[in-house]
């Protein structure tokens, strides 16, 4: 007596499947979703200010603005610059849901966090705090790319993930239309803490998808800042360069 039927087609191992690069589409025998060469090729961001993770000509520096007006995070954590394929990667996931681009781009991103944390130069955070979104956006797009992100590098990286203790009350004209200081204009009083919040000498690192001005960043560490938080970092994808360079 046979307990199983007999098949006599092939079976179907996952284990042995050929997978494709999510970038170029070739195939790879990475056990990751990316392959060698891609992985190499993507805008890697090296020499950048010690602060905000701008782009400068050469590593161990600060930028002029962080000099000038020190932001109330601590440190920007950024694998790439916001360029080609990353750019086109990032607006696919955020835009045009293609999750698996984003999940991609959160694992690579957390192996760069587990690195620093190993050398020595990254403290962990107590917290990760995904940025959050206005209700009427959210509903709009159906998902918080940011949460998203964040409850990915949660699992990579054994940390706990707190989607509901910031709130965005108020929705205000997208970002990405507004130059620096009308960014700055357009998050006044645009973010909260949920009712009866504890953050009283925790260290926090928000996950968002880009740093641009670093306005949105800044206002949500001095929000946490204020109501007692020790220390706030920023881990992001992708940082822009400066205009016109």
């Amino acid at each position: 007596m046979h307990c199983q039927p007999d098949y006599k087609h092939k079976v179907y191992i996952w284990l042995k499947n050929n997978q494709a690069c999510l970038i170029c589409d070739e195939p790879t025998d990475s056990p990751s979703t990316v392959c060698n060469v891609c992985e190499i090729e993507l805008p890697w961001l090296t020499d950048c200010c010690q602060v905000c993770a701008l782009p400068l000509p050469m590593s161990g520096l600060v930028c002029g603005q962080c000099q000038q007006s020190p932001p109330a995070f601590k440190q920007v954590a950024a694998p790439w610059t916001y360029s080609f394929p990353v750019d086109s990667l990032i607006n696919r996931f955020k835009h045009q849901a293609k999750w698996p681009l984003g999940h991609l781009l959160a694992s690579l991103l957390g192996q760069c966090l587990q690195d620093r944390f190993d050398n020595a130069e990254l403290a962990r955070p107590d917290r990760l705090l995904a940025v959050p979104m206005a209700a009427k956006r959210l509903r709009q797009r159906g998902y918080n790319q940011a949460a998203m992100l964040a409850r990915w590098l949660s699992r990579d990286l054994d940390l706990p993930v707190d989607e509901q203790l910031l709130l965005r009350p108020h929705d205000t004209i997208a970002q990405q239309q507004l130059d620096a200081r009308q960014r700055q204009r357009n998050l006044l009083k645009a973010f909260a803490l949920a009712p009866g919040a504890q953050v009283q000498g925790q260290h926090l690192a928000l996950v968002d998808d880009v740093l641009t001005t670093g306005a949105t960043a800044h206002s949500l560490a001095r929000l946490l800042i204020d109501a007692g938080a020790r220390q706030v970092d920023v881990y992001c994808l992708a940082r822009t360069p400066k205009p016109g360079t």
